[in-house]
């Protein structure tokens, strides 16, 4: 019988192991030590610079498919339910800013003035370095996403917009089955130098202060996301919560919106909303609301930046919020496809550098499933909003 094991168990692992082989490993010579860590500190170079050579192609093959199918029998209701789901994930993430400034800085700030002090060797380098410069920069492969992605919807393309699919698949297979998988032994290899270096406890006692803060923040934008719904319906907002909820549960356990649809389709029906707009609108918002996963990559990223004393500026964090937004459409159905498609910004937007996008990847992983829960669970409430304000008023489009 064949045991798999899930992502997040696989990274859980590959951290516990990481702790315990750094306390232990000085302990046999430093001499060993210091090898072992660094072997594993040209594995993560060689990932890093993979990745970040990876992260153009990616931004070009989830948006530019995902900007020119949202084209596709356009009209008022394609075009509201957009409006909404981008309304509520920007709300999200300016919650989740002020939050996390608000109240990361009391716990992060005590950690990180405990710990870094105990760092008592200087982290392992590399053997050698290989450089992998990316084709573009992120931002070129914005522009070209947005250029192409338009152009598509505009003339109704359909041999570039195929073109661009199977380039999207091209793409998906390599995040699936090579960025994916090595992802734990990058995680292992990250953790593995800050035992070394002494720095672990304070990253583990982020994890523990950030996790909890999302999870409170998840369930406060859904309050706040059918209460609204409620309010404009006149429905109650819990008993539409309580309708929604199988939906949560089952994102819990698969990880993925678009494997959720099916469930998150027939619990929006029964809130309400009619069939015309749920059957057309959460298949939508399972690929363009991620309401959810942008309160954990904002919360994680302010996390990731205080331990690492880097200026937090709302007026130069809201770029990042925006473009959140945007960029995470259609991101891969794979757990972790939000963070993958973010990289490129907190690369270029935050100045992460490779070790801090491994740290924010290793948070991310660690709540993405409550994250998918809470964006699945909010397109219902969406659902109910976008139905009240297209009643007798548009037609939906035949096909999608």
């Amino acid at each position: 019988m064949k045991i798999k094991i899930g992502l997040i168990w696989r990274i859980v692992i590959a951290i516990a192991l990481a702790i315990s082989l750094g306390l232990l490993t000085p302990m046999i010579g430093e001499g060993f030590a210091k090898g072992f860590v660094s072997l594993f500190a040209t594995f993560n170079m060689i990932f890093g610079g993979f990745l970040n050579f990876v992260v153009p192609l990616i931004i070009i093959a989830f948006i530019a498919p995902g900007i020119a199918k949202l084209g596709k029998g356009s009209g008022k209701l394609l075009g509201l339910a957009a409006f909404v789901a981008y309304l509520s994930t920007i709300a999200a993430g300016i919650l989740a800013f002020f939050s996390a400034t608000t109240l990361l800085p009391n716990f992060i700030g005590n950690f990180a003035n405990a710990t870094v002090k105990e760092g008592t060797r200087v982290p392992a380098e590399a053997f050698f370095e290989l450089e992998m410069t990316p084709i573009m920069g992120v931002m070129s492969a914005l522009l070209i996403s947005f250029l192409f992605g338009i152009g598509m919807a505009a003339i109704s393309s359909k041999s570039m917009l195929a073109v661009f699919e199977e380039f999207n698949v091209l793409i998906e297979r390599v995040i699936s089955f090579v960025i994916i998988p090595l992802l734990p032994f990058h995680i292992f290899g990250i953790f593995l130098n800050m035992t070394y270096s002494g720095e672990v406890a304070k990253v583990l006692s982020v994890f523990a202060v950030v996790f909890i803060m999302i999870i409170i923040l998840h369930l406060l934008m859904l309050t706040i996301q059918y209460t609204v719904a409620g309010s404009l319906s006149g429905r109650n907002p819990l008993g539409l919560m309580k309708t929604m909820a199988p939906a949560y549960f089952t994102a819990l356990g698969t990880q993925s919106s678009a494997a959720t649809i099916p469930v998150t389709l027939r619990q929006a029906r029964k809130t309400g909303a009619s069939e015309r707009v749920t059957d057309f609108s959460i298949p939508l918002f399972a690929t363009i609301h991620l309401s959810g996963s942008t309160i954990t990559l904002v919360s994680c990223a302010i996390g990731v930046m205080l331990m690492n004393d880097m200026p937090i500026v709302f007026s130069s964090f809201l770029p990042f919020i925006f473009m959140l937004g945007v960029t995470m459409i259609a991101a891969p159905g794979v757990p972790g496809g939000a963070v993958m498609a973010a990289v490129g910004l907190l690369s270029s937007m935050l100045g992460f550098s490779e070790a801090m996008v491994a740290l924010m990847i290793a948070l991310y992983m660690a709540q993405d499933s409550f994250g998918t829960a809470t964006n699945v669970t909010g397109d219902g409430a969406l659902a109910v909003i976008v139905d009240k304000f297209t009643k007798d008023k548009v037609s939906v489009p035949d096909s999608q």
